[in-house]
């Protein structure tokens, strides 16, 4: 394996971008409610689009496993697996969609329970929940099949299926709420018809491996150890995943005690954490795709030259996120909020931000080393661990330091979690000694 700059910037670039028509899609919705003279559907579209994307974020496991799974097959030069692996992700895909769609009134009951709003936002939310669900398989599939293209390096692929989606949503919203008055039903068609078509789109991208033999061959696509592998990595990213999430849950809420301006203060700097996990995202899902690669091949070599060089790039966009913090980060607070209360207490906590990109550096380059290697367990045990280590952190440093403690521990969560996934690497490289047979480490 040839392991250069251009290969990984070739896989990195199309991320970063995919990931930049995000935020854009989020501010067209909030722009064409916004435009009816009530708050009540701003609220409606917020709490409903949030109440859909937890439930399916829930399955966002399947992007990371796939792209593990999926990664070691090209590795290993078995593109039977690699065709039988799409077809396994697209069945549990849909088949966790239809779940979705099956369970939809007890799931929203559920959530409306959990946070309560106004029945005239709850009336609208349940309207527009209604429609989105619909579409859930297509959804929850769409993260298994962007993680298989993820893996063959395919990210050109999956940035024209990220801007024809959110294209298609941008333009649906503008003509359904603008010009036929549809509201936040209309804002909900919308989103649901592009998922269908990025998901038309993408399984067209994959039509090629999809009508061979072997994405048909039912002996190997539910062949039990394969099975079994592929849910045993998912539940451990699950895990994981679900304990990171404990942490920023219990950040929002312990940060609401505070006040109302800490409170909007730490949501506005959470923004500059999405800037930094969007740019450093590209270079972790080269890391995926390459290491996975490597470790399916039982090149050692290769192996270590992608997560140096990786890392490497991965340092570069943390000191460059880190100078234009520390340049411009009151005017990047002052462009997310205009309230001058608000703006005054998160430029208190802006320090904090020019620390972040290296904070969380070493966390997100070794992620994605151990799911390309599929060492998911560890991955879960030291997330445990520094789950442990932010509730400490807490414990000790917010009744001191109040908000400023409770950034600490933050930050101090992901130094625990790099570091303690840093020192339980060296076991990867050394499981590279007990591969005996491709096809024995691949099945």
């Amino acid at each position: 394996m040839q392991i250069t700059h251009r290969r990984i910037l070739t896989i990195a670039v199309p991320i970063v971008l995919a990931n930049a028509t995000v935020p854009l899609l989020g501010a067209v919705d909030t722009f064409v409610v916004g435009q009816i003279a009530s708050p009540i559907p701003i609220g409606a579209v917020a709490i409903g689009s949030l109440i859909l994307s937890s439930f399916y974020w829930i399955f966002s496991f399947l992007r990371m496993g796939t792209t593990g799974l999926t990664s070691q097959a090209v590795g290993a030069n078995d593109q039977d697996e690699v065709s039988a692996i799409l077809s396994r992700v697209l069945l549990v895909g849909l088949v966790a969609g239809c779940f979705i769609v099956a369970s939809q009134w007890f799931l929203f009951r559920g959530a409306f329970y959990l946070s309560p709003a106004s029945s005239e936002v709850e009336g609208m939310a349940s309207s527009y929940l209604y429609i989105r669900v619909l579409t859930a398989p297509a959804a929850i599939a769409l993260f298994g099949l962007n993680g298989w293209l993820i893996a063959q390096e395919r990210t050109k692929e999956v940035l024209i299926l990220q801007l024809a989606m959110n294209g298609t949503n941008i333009l649906l919203d503008l003509l359904f709420v603008l010009t036929f008055g549809w509201g936040v039903k209309g804002v909900a068609t919308a989103s649901a018809i592009a998922e269908v078509m990025g998901f038309s789109l993408g399984i067209w991208m994959c039509w090629s491996a999809l009508s061979g033999a072997a994405a048909r061959a039912y002996k190997n696509i539910f062949d039990r150890p394969k099975l079994i592998r592929m849910f045993t990595v998912s539940r451990d990213i699950l895990l994981r995943t679900l304990m990171l999430e404990a942490i920023f849950v219990s950040f929002t809420f312990i940060g609401a005690r505070f006040g109302n301006e800490e409170l909007a203060a730490n949501h506005v700097l959470l923004q500059f954490f999405m800037i930094t996990a969007f740019l450093l995202d590209g270079f972790a899902f080269a890391v995926e795709a390459l290491v996975g690669q490597a470790f399916g091949a039982k090149d050692l070599k290769a192996f270590r030259k992608s997560a140096i060089t990786c890392s490497q790039w991965g340092g570069g966009v943390a000191a460059i996120l880190a100078l234009i913090f520390a340049i411009a980060g009151q005017q990047i607070v002052m462009a997310i909020t205009k309230s001058p209360e608000v703006q005054t207490e998160a430029m208190r906590y802006l320090p904090y931000m020019v620390c972040l990109p290296f904070t969380c550096l070493a966390a997100f380059m070794l992620d994605g080393i151990y799911i390309g290697a599929t060492k998911t367990s560890v991955m879960r045990d030291m997330m445990a661990v520094s789950l442990m280590v932010y509730m400490i952190a807490g414990a000790v440093l917010v009744p001191f330091f109040q908000n400023h403690g409770l950034w600490m521990a933050l930050l101090i969560s992901f130094l625990a979690r790099g570091g303690t996934l840093a020192f339980r690497y060296p076991e990867i490289e050394a499981s590279f000694k007990n591969l005996k047979s491709t096809k024995n480490f691949i099945l």
